[in-house]
């Protein structure tokens, strides 16, 4: 800021955008219109407000929303997932110009600019490279959608930025159609680039042929001789997994299976335990098998206990990897038994713990796809901009990817992680969270989305809303941008089934995992806002409010946020927990002993002593994490990188 011109209300002020090469961006705007966050040089923290949330999936982690400008979230995802990202997958800007589709600084970005193509790549290097802080350098990967304008430009940043990963880059038909351009071909493709981290790579999946670039037939080339392996039908574990899943659900299907833990072979299926008590009848050399959780909370079978002796007399039943609680038990579900039944599969007798050994050929279909795409579900029109208009009617939004389309993509790397953290931090309309929802209903998994997205409105809506009168901030303007108006709405329908009018959604799902839109997803979910704290109000424990959701994100995002300490100095949830009175330490490390799901506590004092004291007597296992030194020292969104 520069200088104030005019008197009262009509005052202007001259901002000039400070810390930047020339020529730097300038701009006017009423004193009337700007808010005082800091003054200058004063270090600036984030929080968060959470403004809703739904649950639909019991104990399971929760997907999150955040609203706020994607660089300033970022770096707050820093003291929350720093290393423990698996995958980041974003659809930035294009940079069309004309389209006026992305801000710098919060101008539009017209096709004249001179300094377009500069202004896009230093927008996207300084958010990769705090990306990057965030991936798991030993295993993830990092997903970029672009289309020709700045393709070239993207793939020299990423391999500048990213010398220590593999980068590869698949064509993708979008619309087979394709769109006029001005003076050339019809663009029907756009590019995806991989960047793979550490020992990240593409996973051999079962491919349908249209993933292949010639088709299968007399034509086809063989399949490579490495492709030719059996497989077996799909075990999967008897855990209940979702709603309905706690022991007081269903208290019959809370019962032991006893094994034999020299053969691994399931010998007796108990009955169900007497409310109250969590202790099997013990049997001599025999490991007494529950339905317990990581975390130590009591779950359920899936069936009863006469309905898996029934199963383990067809075959059905087998144990799995040794755990905490003995081993995991699996079965093969219906439809899989069903396919075994059918034919599909060649059954060759019995193992020596009596499950079914039944395989078929992979005949090559397993297998590592071609970096040339041309599948029917990712036609964006059809299942991105015609989906969104299903489930969000009366909505709209410009240019979402196909859901299956993102599906697909993302399931090559999270395919074996069923608790993968995703990030998309363009996230605009939701499909990366509604991707992350279905991978997890086609295979039980609990992988969790971070989407962050702004509450920006259209460059048409703007002029509209300020012929008003209305500004941002105001309920009547904050209500039609991307986050509130589609983002929120979309994964909220998309997990209840429900329009937000209250309606059933419409139609089914197709290809990968068909069902009815209606039924939803057994899935968790939760909405904030970012804000910004004063160093004062951060370390004399009075924003504690905003801060306690990046604990409750670094902890997993599991179960209720712990908003406040009540009188008896401490909190604790059944996955982690809060110390704000050293007082009361002993009483507090004796509850946490009692909770065996707990895994993570914030130590709320700023002498170090204190806090080491309180760590020796904290179970193994349990991090132990000293608020505020950790959180202050982690970043200063007012330290010079923050942009």
């Amino acid at each position: 800021m520069t200088g104030f011109a005019g008197k009262g209300s009509d005052r202007v002020a001259h901002l000039v955008e400070v810390g930047q090469d020339e020529p730097r961006n300038t701009t006017t705007a009423l004193v009337a219109d700007l808010v005082i966050v800091a003054e200058f040089r004063d270090d600036i923290y984030p929080g968060l407000i959470e403004t809703g949330r739904v649950e639909h999936g019991g104990d399971k982690p929760f997907h999150t929303v955040i609203n706020a400008e994607n660089f300033h979230a970022l770096e707050m995802l820093t003291y929350t997932h720093r290393h423990a990202i698996d995958a980041i997958y974003i659809d930035p800007p294009y940079n069309k110009g004309s389209f006026r589709d992305w801000k710098y600084n919060n101008l539009y970005v017209e096709a004249d600019d001179d300094y377009r193509h500069s202004k896009w790549l230093a927008m996207m290097e300084r958010r990769l490279l705090v990306a990057a802080e965030l991936l798991n350098p030993a295993d993830s990967v990092l997903i970029v959608t672009i289309d020709e304008l700045e393709v070239h430009r993207l793939g020299l940043l990423l391999e500048q930025l990213f010398p220590e990963a593999r980068v590869q880059m698949v064509s993708s038909i979008i619309n087979p159609k394709g769109v006029s351009t001005n003076g050339g071909f019809r663009r029907a493709d756009e590019y995806i680039f991989f960047v793979m981290f550490g020992s990240s790579h593409p996973a051999r999946l079962t491919l349908a042929p249209e993933w292949s670039p010639s088709p299968r037939g007399a034509m086809a080339e063989a399949p490579d001789p490495e492709d030719a392996r059996e497989v077996e039908p799909e075990w999967t574990s008897m855990m209940r997994r979702g709603s309905n899943s706690r022991r007081v659900d269903r208290p019959t299907m809370f019962y032991p299976i006893y094994a034999d833990p020299d053969t691994k072979r399931i010998v007796e299926v108990g009955e169900a335990i007497p409310a109250g008590t969590s202790e099997a009848p013990p049997k001599e050399g025999l490991v007494a098998i529950l339905p317990l959780r990581r975390n130590g909370s009591e779950g359920r079978w899936q069936v009863g206990a006469d309905e898996l002796r029934s199963r383990m007399a067809q075959g059905r039943v087998r144990l799995g990897r040794a755990t905490a609680y003995g081993f995991v038990v699996n079965y093969l579900p219906d439809g899989a038994y069903a396919d075994v039944q059918s034919g599909k599969y060649e059954v060759r007798g019995r193992a020596d713990d009596g499950s079914l050994l039944a395989y078929r050929a992979d005949l090559g279909d397993d297998r590592v796809a071609p970096t040339q795409w041309k599948i029917q579900s990712h036609n964006a029109s059809e299942y991105g901009s015609t989906l969104i208009s299903d489930i969000l009617p009366g909505r709209r939004f410009d240019f979402p990817k196909s859901l299956y389309a993102v599906e697909d993509t993302i399931r090559f790397f999270v395919q074996d992680k069923p608790t993968a953290v995703v990030l998309d931090f363009f996230s605009g309309s939701g499909t990366t969270a509604h991707a992350v929802m279905r991978l997890n209903k086609q295979d039980g998994g609990q992988r969790q989305c971070i989407s962050v997205t702004n509450n920006e409105v259209s460059a048409d809506e703007q002029g509209a809303l300020s012929a008003e009168g209305l500004r941002p901030g105001d309920p009547d303007w904050e209500k039609w941008g991307v986050c509130d108006h589609i983002t929120k709405p979309r994964i909220k329908a998309a997990i209840t089934g429900k329009t937000p009018d209250g309606d059933p959604l419409r139609g089914a799902y197709k290809f990968t995992d068909e069902f009815p839109m209606a039924e939803g997803f057994e899935e968790n979910a939760a909405f904030f806002t970012l804000t910004y704290e004063g160093p004062l109000s951060v370390a004399h424990h009075r924003a504690f409010a905003r801060v306690a959701p990046m604990l409750w994100l670094r902890a997993g995002a599991r179960g209720p946020i712990i908003t406040e300490i009540g009188d008896k100095g401490w909190d604790l949830t059944d996955v982690y927990g809060v110390l704000d009175d050293l007082d009361t330490a002993a009483r507090f490390v004796t509850e946490v002993k009692k909770t065996p799901g707990v895994a993570m506590v914030y130590i709320v004092t700023d002498d170090d002593l204190a806090f080491q004291m309180v760590c020796r007597e904290l179970p193994k296992g349990v991090r132990p994490v000293q608020l505020y030194e950790s959180y202050l020292r982690n970043f200063e969104i007012n330290s010079g990188r923050f942009a």
